[in-house]
């Protein structure tokens, strides 16, 4: 993994961070029509970050390995498919806070699409093309895959209900294999975060209201279906160096909120519990691994 998880966190949390800082409600609110000074401050603010971030990534990380000519590689087998996973996730978040900021602005719905929910595939097709001239890595034609299938989830649902019905979500519990191998699933809590694919469970929390409606079941209560894996201390499963690797799928079903149907006149809230509905509700949850084994978790992220 490249690690590019840290950089898609500093990216939200920046993109973010114009309605976060304010007091004032009436400045978080959407615009009914064109702001054309909002929309000039979001486009300001995307390129320069975006700038900031592939120079940042290619001087603090890629000058650190060696240059090759262009090469492409196939890592689909790798890590259970959790890193793919987590492209697909990354790609579907950065769409949705480029739509979310173009909405704000005041941009009409189709622009939205096209400017907005595509941020995030244009940005890891840029650091994608950065992998493929280290002679570390390469261009990965799955990684390729998976983040147009995060941009197609955001913008298929807005196609297709105007509505997103389907949330991608994480969580992340400690495991002990970080302790095994630090230099590659992390050093600390931060870094096991971001590296640590035991510990990441990646969630469809489905608005099963949107699709039943009835008013038995309150509009928030969402169905979630969670995918996570254990027992990898490295991506490919017949590493000389760790032969003993359990790695195992695990298949989780639970319940959570979809914070963005809290009925709220608050700007301030919404925009807290937009920022929010990333990271999965706790609830209890049902376990199955492909071993067969099902397990009971009286709460789980």
């Amino acid at each position: 993994m490249k690690y590019i998880g840290c950089f898609i966190v500093l990216f939200l949390a920046l993109g973010t961070s114009l309605f976060s800082q304010t007091k004032f409600n009436v400045l978080l609110k959407p615009s009914d029509s064109l702001n054309k000074s909002r929309r000039n401050t979001i486009v300001t603010a995307e390129a320069s970050l975006a700038t900031l971030s592939i120079v940042g990534l290619n001087q603090l990380w890629y000058n650190n390995y060696p240059k090759s000519s262009f090469k492409t590689i196939n890592d689909s087998n790798e890590w259970l498919q959790m890193d793919k996973i987590g492209h697909v996730f990354s790609s579907y978040q950065l769409g949705r806070v480029g739509a979310n900021v173009l909405n704000w602005a005041g941009v009409r719905e189709k622009e939205q699409l096209i400017y907005g929910a595509t941020l995030g595939l244009g940005f890891l097709t840029a650091v994608e093309v950065m992998d493929g001239y280290s002679a570390e890595w390469g261009f990965s034609w799955s990684d390729m895959a998976a983040n147009t299938a995060g941009a197609g989830l955001y913008i298929g649902q807005e196609l297709l209900w105007k509505d997103q019905r389907i949330l991608l979500k994480y969580s992340f519990s400690r495991t002990r294999f970080a302790q095994q191998r630090p230099d590659k699933l992390g050093n600390g809590f931060f870094e096991e975060i971001l590296k640590d694919y035991n510990g990441q469970t990646y969630w469809l929390s489905i608005n099963v209201n949107s699709f039943l409606k009835t008013s038995s079941i309150p509009n928030w209560l969402n169905l979630a279906l969670g995918y996570g894996a254990d027992g990898m201390l490295s991506g490919q499963p017949n590493n000389r160096l760790f032969l003993n690797q359990n790695r195992q799928r695990q298949f989780y079903l639970s319940l959570d909120i979809d914070l963005s149907r809290v009925n709220t006149k608050s700007h301030v809230l919404k925009t807290l519990f937009d920022v929010i509905n990333v990271i999965k509700i706790p609830f209890p949850a049902i376990e199955i691994n492909n071993g067969g084994e099902v397990k009971l978790h009286y709460i789980w992220f």
